[in-house]
């Protein structure tokens, strides 16, 4: 039994030194370093959307693009510096990227009652789910235990952020680079319910397309000159664009997508169903989109030993 015994404990190291090296996301990560976190995101949330609903919209979209470069590591918020380039001014970004404020304050009120416990990949991750929920739509229990980048890149968030000018085919690309499915592209595009675009974004759409509704196009147009203007801004969903809920696949349907990479997901192709549904189906909608979100929280976090927890969220420790 000696030799048993001895193997045994040996598979049982390994199986530890697996689980260390290979660390997962768990629910309640913080739940005995730090019970407070979420309670103290929630509030900071609050009191941030209560100033702007739009911050919702801005929070959601930095989770995205931090996510889709390099994985939700946090590197999106990391400052340029003199000897380091981050992701803020890639193309994606500049000039519209928002909400690192928000973040900060979050991070500042973390810190006070949990010091160098909290990464600001994971208080990104939940600051996008309460945004959501604040703004009316679902809630969903936020996986934990990234850590933060201590890197990043502007070139893969030049190459890797979908643009609103993409078809069909090239969107569908770049979320199965992600390990996203067509209808997770789908669903999670669903959070243009909320917020706004940019005129220089939209203006070959509602002047060059066709697949658009004529009065939409018109009505655009009264804030979208086709020269100047670019920074001018338009609603996404253009019935509730500060309540998270179906109401941009109704758009999609009426031919009202702001952004050509909206309208491609309502234009005689594959995702053409899935849209009808949600635009009659709230219900599923939402809960399709809780569930694409943790999906999309999963992209290739740092865990275990890797990365950092940065004290401060604009720069590397």
């Amino acid at each position: 039994m000696a030799p048993f015994t001895k193997l045994c404990v040996a598979l049982s190291i390994l199986s530890l030194l697996a689980c260390c090296t290979n660390a997962q996301l768990v629910n309640n990560f913080y739940a005995t370093t730090c019970p407070s976190l979420e309670t103290t995101v929630r509030n900071t949330m609050t009191s941030a959307i209560k100033n702007e609903s739009r911050i919702g919209a801005s929070i959601l979209r930095l989770f995205f693009h931090d996510c889709f470069v390099n994985g939700c590591d946090g590197s999106i918020l990391l400052d340029d510096t003199a000897t380091f380039t981050g992701e803020k001014n890639a193309a994606p970004n500049r000039n519209s990227a928002r909400g690192f404020e928000v973040i900060d304050a979050i991070k500042t009120s973390v810190e006070a009652s949990c010091n160098a416990t909290v990464s600001c990949a994971d208080i990104l991750a939940l600051a996008a789910r309460d945004g959501v929920f604040l703004l009316g739509g679902p809630s969903w229990i936020v996986p934990l235990g990234r850590r933060d980048a201590r890197t990043a890149s502007q070139t893969a968030a030049n190459n890797q952020i979908p643009s609103p000018f993409s078809d069909l085919s090239t969107l569908t690309s770049m979320f199965s680079a992600k390990g996203l499915t067509a209808n997770d592209l789908t669903v999670l595009s669903g959070a243009h319910t909320i917020g706004q675009g940019e005129c220089r974004l939209f203006r070959t759409r509602i002047y060059n397309e066709t697949n658009i509704d004529p009065n939409f196009a018109t009505l655009r147009k009264t804030t979208c000159p086709l020269s100047g203007g670019d920074t001018n801004l338009a609603p996404l969903d253009t019935l509730t664009p500060t309540t998270f809920d179906n109401n941009y696949y109704k758009d999609l349907v009426a031919k009202k997508g702001l952004f050509h990479s909206d309208q491609v997901l309502f234009n005689n192709g594959s995702q053409d169903s899935l849209v009808t549904s949600y635009s009659t189906n709230s219900a599923t909608f939402l809960n399709d989109f809780a569930a694409a979100m943790i999906k999309l929280s999963r992209i290739s976090p740092l865990t275990g030993t890797n990365g950092e927890i940065r004290k401060n969220c604009r720069l590397v420790n």
